[in-house]
This record gives C-alpha cells, structure tokens and sequence, in this order.
C-alpha cells in the first residue's frame, strides 16, 4: 500500500491569507498520510478546512487526529472539519501532552467551542469521535503495519513529535519545540534515526532565534543539524514565521538548498510520496 504526505497548512502561529503568503501558503498547520490503509491527520490548524472538503468528495470516513499539542493555530482548524459534523464518520483524536485527570483532549476541544469563544458546541459534531489521550514517549500500532512512535518536546504547555513506520519507510513529524544552542535534543535525535522525512519546526532563523528564546520554536539551520546527526533523508522546513512571505521564504529555501541537498520548504498541497 502507498504511503503518502500532504501538507495542507505550513503556517505557524497566526493564519495570513494574503497575496503575500500564497505561494507557500497561509493556513496554519495540518499534514496528511495515508500509510497501510490508515488515514492520519497532524494537527488541527486552518488547513484542515480544506482536507475536510477533499474528504467530503472523496468519501473518507474515517482518520486518526494526532494533536501535537493545543495552541491556536494546531487546533482553530477543528470547528470547521466539516466531516466530524456528519453521523456516517468516525475520528480517533489522540494527544500526549494533555493530562487524563484534567478531563484530557475532550475537554480541551470542548472548551474551544463552548461559548463565549463558539456557537457551535462540540456535541453538534455528529461523527463518532473516539478521544485517546496518551503520554509523550508511547508508541502504538494504528494498523497492522502502522507504527507510531513519540516523544516529549520542548515548548509552552507541552508538545509531542511523532513517528510513523510502514514497510520499512518512516515521517516524523516535529513541531512545536525550541533547541537549546549547542545542545542536540536527544529526545528528537532518537526519534527521528534513520528516518525518510522529517518535518521540522522551522519558524524562524539562526539570525531571529537570540530575540524569541522561550517562545518555544526552533530554527531551518538546527533542523538540517539533527537531520544530518540522525542519517534522515530528507527535511520539509514548517511552521513557516507569518512574517515570513513569499519573498523571504524563496531566499530562505535558496539558502537551506545550498546548505544540504536534503533540506526541502514546505508549501501548501505539496505531496510527497514514500512509497
């Protein structure tokens, strides 16, 4: 079976639909893979709108939501996945950061639509909606040739990295987390070994980065450092800064290019096929 990945939103922080952003795109962040005949959705961002349509015509009823963590701009998407609304799908919402005795992902993603912050109460959402809550660190088989393996990353609140194996191919998927300068994250280098793409928490530069420690966001350049450490084959710089717009990130991509072969930009409906 193939083994696929879409990007549907690239964005970090803030959506920015402007003539400005559309060349990598404005939405802020979710990815798609089809691995083993399972379907999995990282994060919930703006983009997910989108995927939600194409899911609508292309009749999938069912996925796996895997939550990196719950800021804004990983979960804004969600009251707006038009499939969760319809009594004939089914969605398991998985999250590694969010504690089971403080009511866990549910009770995150019902606070999101509860009023005064939305109309629409989570329980308009008519799909069967299964919420799994796990600890960073778990691995888990979604299928029988469908392994997921995470980790605990560095950021506000709490975040998870995940990875996916099937048949021998591997994506990670590693956002949000902040380095520390000098100091590979062992919890990433271990995740990401030998892997074939990884997608990586690229929001601002090595120039930005002194001005936004403590933000919780890392850098293109120590990106194709744990990369180059890990063996990975191929990094897809995300989680692009909104300042960032077309012009910056075509330099930006030009720069990484020329730093490693290996390093690609992320842009919005960029596909990638593992095998």
């Amino acid at each position: 079976m193939a083994f696929k990945v879409k990007f549907w939103g690239v964005r970090g922080s803030i959506a920015c639909p402007s003539p400005q952003h559309i060349g990598f795109g404005g939405n802020t962040s979710c990815i798609e893979v089809a691995a083993g005949g399972e379907r999995i959705i990282f994060d919930a961002g703006t983009g997910i709108r989108s995927l939600g349509q194409w899911m609508l015509k292309k009749e999938v009823k069912k996925a796996h939501l895997m939550l990196s963590h719950t800021h804004w701009d990983h979960i804004n998407g969600f009251p707006f996945f038009t499939p969760a609304f319809l009594p004939d799908r089914s969605f398991e919402i998985m999250a590694g950061h969010v504690a089971p005795e403080e009511g866990g992902i549910r009770k995150v993603l019902s606070g999101q639509m509860a009023q005064p912050f939305f109309p629409v109460p989570l329980e308009a959402m008519r799909g069967t909606l299964t919420f799994s809550d796990f600890s960073a660190g778990d691995s888990f088989d979604i299928g029988p040739n469908v392994r997921v393996s995470t980790t605990p990353l560095n950021h506000p609140n709490g975040a998870t990295a995940y990875r996916i194996d099937h048949r021998g191919k591997s994506v990670c998927y590693v956002t949000d987390t902040e380095h520390v300068p000098g100091q590979p994250d062992q919890n990433i280098l271990g995740l990401i070994e030998g892997s074939d793409l990884v997608i990586y928490d690229s929001t601002y530069t090595e120039a930005e980065f002194p001005e936004k420690v403590g933000w919780g966001h890392s850098t293109w350049e120590e990106g194709v450092r744990l990369c180059k450490a890990a063996n990975v084959k191929m990094l897809a710089i995300f989680h692009h800064d909104p300042t960032h717009d077309d012009a910056f990130m075509e330099s930006l991509e030009l720069e990484a290019r020329n730093t490693w072969s290996g390093a690609i930009v992320a842009r919005e409906n960029m596909r990638i096929n593992l095998i």
